[in-house]
């Protein structure tokens, strides 16, 4: 836990790229943990798609390499960040273990709210399965995210990395998709 508090340099001025190609740039951001508590966990992974119009970026931090500059680095260029349960969960830990206020630094839109207003109610996966959005990985889930990590860092089983990555890079792909099927703007 660090208990200094990161500004964002840009705060919620508009980014330059916009400005010079009128094409914004989305930003959707999933961490992955060693558990649900924020004085007694680690962040893990922390991943983001950007998509600016039809090109898609994805950028992950893992273990030590996990630090407030990396994911503002991250999410350099975006207009706003998108997650799904992000302010009850993803942000807040961000902000205990890193110092990382990202509501200050960029507009953000809880995706899972939305889909509260459009009756779908779940996790991600539920509603992923629901709207029929595609997911290779079905068998790992957050709890498998975790064994995957411990896997990793216990045995460096490189192959428990890939797979807990590639869930990630499908989180944070997906909340792409869930925004355009929920006509969220």
């Amino acid at each position: 836990m660090t208990n200094t508090s990161i500004s964002c340099p840009a705060g919620r001025s508009r980014p330059l790229e916009t400005a010079r190609t009128g094409l914004k740039c989305y930003a959707y951001l999933d961490i992955e943990t060693t558990g649900l508590s924020w004085d007694n966990c680690d962040l893990t992974v922390v991943g983001v798609a950007k998509f600016r119009g039809a090109r898609c970026r994805v950028g992950q931090l893992v273990g030590e390499r996990i630090v407030a500059q990396g994911v503002l680095s991250l999410l350099q260029g975006a207009d706003e960040v998108y997650t799904y349960n992000g302010s009850r969960f993803d942000l807040p830990f961000i902000k205990r273990k890193l110092g990382l206020d990202l509501k200050a630094c960029l507009r953000h839109t809880d995706l899972m709210y939305a889909c509260w207003r459009q009756n779908l109610k779940g996790g991600l996966k539920v509603v992923e399965t629901r709207l029929g959005i595609h997911r290779r990985l079905t068998d790992v889930d957050g709890f498998m995210a975790v064994r995957l990590w411990w896997d990793y860092v216990n045995n460096a089983n490189a192959r428990a990395l890939r797979t807990l990555l590639e869930y990630n890079r499908e989180d944070v792909v997906n909340l792409h998709v869930l925004r355009d099927k929920l006509g969220v703007a």
